[in-house]
Parts: structure tokens; sequence; C-alpha cells
């Protein structure tokens, strides 16, 4: 591949999972030898290839940034009573940082944009953004199609514009939703269609693409996010029992989610299906992530709070007997991949992507959305079953040792560079020759 320089966007290099997901990308890609950097809102990694973006030049480029950030909170505050708890972030499209990451991006050779919310400017990034530059968009969820949710929770609505929005608890057709849309059609439809391709994680997130009146006319390329097997590896077990404190003969359930008061992940259901799982002995519930005031659970419960290591996050994995993931809406969560690397076999609700990762009798158990009483026997019978249990364990691994394995990832994106600049380069030189 010709050396060529790749700039990631992304609101910030760890603060969740799509953030972890562009950085093990970033780096995967920097030690494959390709130049790669960093471009974010909030860094924490501390990498010196992973640059915080300023904003607008000047003082009067930082009094517009402030006005704007200003506009959009007004815009939004409108909303603050009638949207409910427990909903996903809802996103604009403007941000206070305008055009400025297109001029970070002047001497990118090809741009890749991961989970941009509250960093990128639709209209300001593609209308300065240098055309001689493609952009490969990595979908981590669906704000980018739609009028500002990240997950549309089953209503559809992006497909015809939006507007009464339920997430906003709107009636209007006009409303906020509508308005973010028709700004992100105006904005998309500076770009010829080969200036953007669209990256999705699977074939459930490229079908909704497709759908898209947004970034239905680009092509799309599906690439699986990818794990480092030898940073997430089953550790031994009774060791990582006795480091977190837990029994050795308890049967471990583990739950993994940036914040356990996300509706969308499913942890109330979760916590109503082990409910009715007072016969199995030794139940223990291991939750990672933010919460607050947490549910009365009638089982042993332990709440490790934010983890970021990520070895010390393979050790919790390799402590559990199974993993869930309740989520009723999702696209391709890094935890069901890391506990599988870990050889956990996973439970939970056949959404979105995670029917692609978790396969019935291979890698774990899938049940229908919603379907508590499913849930709840899938994970009893696994409990109950250690040879089973082990078996499916063992297949997850192999899993992504065949398929999701970081180096895999990288070597296609590798390819994907390498054909966007290539084609880029060809339509120039075609342009020039016209002129002549």
């Amino acid at each position: 591949m010709p050396t060529m320089n790749v700039l990631h966007i992304s609101t910030s290099d760890l603060a969740g999972g799509a953030a972890r997901a562009a950085y093990r990308l970033h780096t995967g890609l920097c030690r494959s030898g390709v130049s790669s950097r960093m471009l974010v809102a909030k860094a924490l990694s501390g990498d010196p290839t992973v640059a915080t973006i300023e904003g607008g030049r000047g003082l009067l480029g930082n009094l517009q940034g402030k006005l704007r950030a200003r506009q959009i909170r007004a815009d939004f505050s409108a909303y603050t009573r009638t949207r409910a708890a427990g909903h996903e972030p809802f996103s604009d499209d403007r941000s206070r940082f305008g055009a400025a990451l297109a001029r970070a991006a002047s001497s990118a050779d090809v741009v890749t944009l991961h989970w941009v919310a509250g960093l990128l400017d639709y209209q300001a990034f593609f209308s300065a953004l240098p055309s001689s530059i493609p952009v490969a968009w990595r979908l981590s969820d669906m704000n980018p199609f739609t009028g500002g949710c990240h997950y549309d929770e089953g209503c559809g609505r992006w497909a015809t514009g939006c507007g009464a929005c339920p997430q906003l608890g709107s009636a209007r057709a006009d409303d906020l939703s509508r308005q973010v849309w028709r700004r992100k059609q105006a904005a998309l439809a500076q770009l010829g269609a080969g200036r953007l391709r669209v990256v999705a994680l699977n074939g459930w997130m490229a079908e909704q693409v497709r759908q898209s009146p947004l970034l239905g006319r680009f092509a799309v390329t599906v690439i699986p996010n990818g794990v480092d097997p030898d940073v997430f590896a089953p550790r031994d077990r009774r060791a990582a029992r006795d480091v977190l404190g837990i029994p050795q003969d308890a049967r471990v359930v583990l739950f993994v989610a940036m914040a356990t008061t996300n509706r969308r992940k499913g942890f109330r259901l979760l916590i109503e299906a082990l409910g009715g799982l007072g016969e199995v002995p030794g139940l223990v519930l291991v939750s990672i992530g933010r919460s607050r005031a947490m549910p009365e659970l009638g089982l042993p419960h332990l709440a490790l709070g934010e983890l970021q290591q990520e070895r010390l996050l393979s050790l919790v994995y390799s402590a559990a007997d199974v993993y869930v993931i309740p989520s009723l809406q999702d696209n391709q969560p890094n935890t069901v991949l890391e506990a599988m690397a870990c050889a956990v076999p996973v439970v939970g609700f056949a959404a979105g992507g995670v029917g692609e990762m978790v396969r019935p009798g291979v890698t774990g158990e899938l049940v229908p959305v919603g379907d508590v009483a499913a849930l709840r026997a899938a994970i009893a019978t696994l409990l109950a079953d250690d040879q089973r249990r082990h078996a499916l364990g063992e297949q997850a691994r192999a899993t992504v040792l065949a398929e999701y394995r970081q180096d895999v990832q990288v070597q296609r994106y590798r390819e994907l560079y390498a054909e966007l600049v290539t084609a880029g380069a060809g339509a120039r030189a075609a342009a020039v020759s016209v002129v002549r």
C-alpha cells in the first residue's frame, strides 16, 4: 500500500465503547506501519498521536463558536420537559467547532469519521473539506442518518425525514428532529457519491444505511470491529475470582454497559430475568459501568463501576460463567467480542447486529427481543450445564480468532483506504485532463 496519512475524527479516544473501538483501530493501523493520527474533542489516553481539536481562529472564531453552542442549547431546551429519562443522547448536526475540523484535516490523504456527536458540524465540515480528500464514515450507531437520536428504538421516522420525535416527546411535524434531518440532507447533498464511503459494522447496519434517504446513495462496506485476542484472552478463573472476591463455586452472570440507567441496554430486564432464578445455587451478578441508585436485586451483586484498563477487563470476563447482553437495540457491542475472546458464552436478545456475533448453539444463545422469560430460561440452562458452557466458550473464542481479530480489521481498512485514495487520484486526474 502506498504511504498515506490517515486522520481519525472522534469525539473522544476512550470515553465509551465507540471511542475505544476508534482508538483500537487507530493504534492497530499505527502498529501496521500506517501514518495514522486521531483528532478528538476529549483526549484521555495520553497518546501523542491523539490531538485535541481547537476551536475557531482568533477572538472572532471563538466568539462564533460560543454563539453557535448557545443556539444549539437553546434549540434543545424546548424539549427538556417532554423528553423522558433513560434515552440515548440526542445530538445536533451543528457544533461549536464549525469548520475547524476541515482545516485540521486538510493535510490528510483520507479521513475516517467515527462517533462524532457534539464535534462534527455537518454543513461546515463537508463544505470546507478539500474535495481531494475522501471520507470513510464508520457508523458506531444510527445517528449519522437520523434527526438526532442514536438508536431509533424502532420508530423508523428517519426513513421519511423525522419529525414528531418520540425521543423528544414531540408531536410537532417540524420539530428539532426534522430540522436536524433536513440540515444533514443539505450538507450531504454537496458530496459526490464517490467522496464518501460508509463503513457498517455488520449486515444489519448496512441494510439500515441502504434504506436511508441521507446515506443510501453512498457505497457501503461492511468491516466488523476487531479485538486483540492476546489482550482479551481467557485468564485463570480461580485467580480472577480470588482477585475480585467472588466465591469459587458461584454461578457468575456478567453485565457491561457504559451506564446501567440507559434503558436501551436492558439492565432492568436482566434484573427481572435473574429475579426468577432463585433455585440457581450461588448466583452472583457482576456489573461494569456507571450506576446511580441500583434497584433491589435480591441476589449478591458486585458493581465494579467504570473500568478502562483492558487487561483488567479480561480478568473480569474470565471470572464469569455467562455474559448477558439484554440490549433492546444495538449495533456491534465491543463487550460481546471481548467476552467471546475470553471464552465466555453470550446470552442476549436478537437485537440489531448482536445476532451476527451470538450464534445459537455455537457462541451462545439468542432469544426474542424483550422476552424476559426466554432470557431467564437461556441463562438458567447454560448455568446448569458446565460442559456445554465450556464448549460454547471455546467456540466463541475460535470465532473471534477466525473473524474478529484486530489485525484482520486493520488489513481491511488498509485495503479500503488504498481504494479510496486511488479512486480519488483517478478522479482528479480525469478532471485535470478535461480542463486541459
